[in-house]
């Protein structure tokens, strides 16, 4: 027989088996892939069992596809009576009640707390504040006012940043609130002070934030409650309107305008300027946030650059770039000595206490 015959004659049966060893080279290969898959996925759902079954609370909520199915689960909320919302009758038009991209700007009137307390009724909150230096002189307000206003009915725990640990006060505390003093280093300028917040708190949220609590809020300690703040503030991530800012254009915020600087920001950019003495989120997405404000801090260090106001300008950058899903309204942060009450300004949550600025800030 020729070579060409036996070519001819045999050219289907080999044609056949090159295209059965194709197609079962495809399919094994995706069967191996996916395994891994499968496995990873089999991982985490265990882990989120294991995780559930501790019992006493849900796990911090993490972001996109990173949380398990149960803790992105919509809470059930038990039988209430409150009134009905009217989809032709907003419960305000005289401020904005929506961001571009969805997120809700919460001001008083626009939200039930009766609603949002059941929501929220397993939830562990941690409030950080510093307390560096002479700053300790403001710690006895500030737990006072937060045990008369912040998150009452919930549970709370109190993280106290301080190179001072023996001049904490003792504050009695409602229960299922207590006080964590976390011993921290001093730096001769505040301003290192403020540029090394970022670090801190995303070092103690890997060490122990992200075991113990389920959000995260990050206050000054300069301040004093002074009326309600509570869960209607708790989001993945959340930011507050600078009470300087809040009603000018995007050309008069006091953003970072030098090119070398990590939080640098175009003068064509900008949806809000954001207070650096309110933020917070879920441990996870808080964790993010300060992790990656440090580290444009460390790269601005080697550059010789420190940001015009510092964390607060790698704030505003990290949340031009990462929305907030959640936007709290100035009634969260305001001066009452600098600024004077509008009128749709209904209430005012947190405020500057009176301080002379030069001596708290010395030695």
């Amino acid at each position: 027989m020729e070579l060409r015959d036996f070519w001819g004659k045999s050219s289907k049966s080999w044609l056949f088996l090159i295209l059965l060893f194709i197609a079962s080279f495809g399919f094994y290969s995706n069967v191996f892939n996916w395994i891994p898959r499968w496995r990873q996925r089999e991982v985490s759902q265990s882990s989120c069992e294991a995780h559930d079954l501790q019992g006493k609370r849900e796990s911090p909520p993490l972001s996109k596809g990173d949380c398990c199915p149960d803790t992105c689960r919509v809470p059930r909320v038990p039988r209430m009576l409150y009134p009905k919302a009217h989809v032709l009758q907003p419960t305000r038009v005289d401020v904005l009640l929506m961001t571009p991209w969805f997120a809700p700007i919460i001001w008083d009137g626009t939200y039930d707390s009766a609603i949002l307390d059941a929501q929220f009724r397993n939830t562990t909150i941690g409030l950080t504040v510093f307390a560096i230096k002479k700053y300790v002189v403001f710690l006895k307000l500030f737990l006072e006012t937060a045990e008369k206003y912040f998150m009452v009915g919930h549970r709370v725990i109190y993280y106290i940043l301080t190179d001072r640990p023996a001049d904490v006060p003792q504050i009695p505390l409602q229960e299922g609130r207590r006080v964590v003093i976390l011993k921290v280093r001093n730096y001769t300028r505040w301003q290192d002070v403020s540029l090394h917040r970022m670090e801190m708190i995303s070092n103690f949220s890997q060490q122990r934030f992200l075991h113990e609590v389920d959000y995260l809020v990050c206050v000054d300690v300069d301040m004093k409650f002074s009326d309600h703040v509570g869960v209607e503030i708790l989001s993945s991530l959340f930011g507050t309107l600078h009470p300087g800012f809040y009603a000018s254009d995007r050309q008069r915020f006091t953003y970072e305008r030098r090119p070398l600087s990590q939080a640098y920001i175009p003068e064509d950019e900008g949806d809000f300027y954001y207070a650096g003495g309110f933020f917070g989120g879920s441990v996870a997405e808080v964790y993010r946030l300060t992790t990656a404000c440090h580290q444009a801090m460390v790269v601005d260090k080697a550059n010789g650059i420190e940001a015009v106001w510092h964390d607060e300008s790698h704030l505003n950058k990290y949340l031009l770039y990462h929305k907030p899903t959640k936007v709290l309204s100035p009634e969260y942060v305001w001066d009452e000595r600098m600024l004077r009450k509008p009128p749709y300004l209904r209430r005012l949550r947190y405020v500057a206490v009176p301080k002379n600025h030069a001596q708290i800030r010395s030695r």
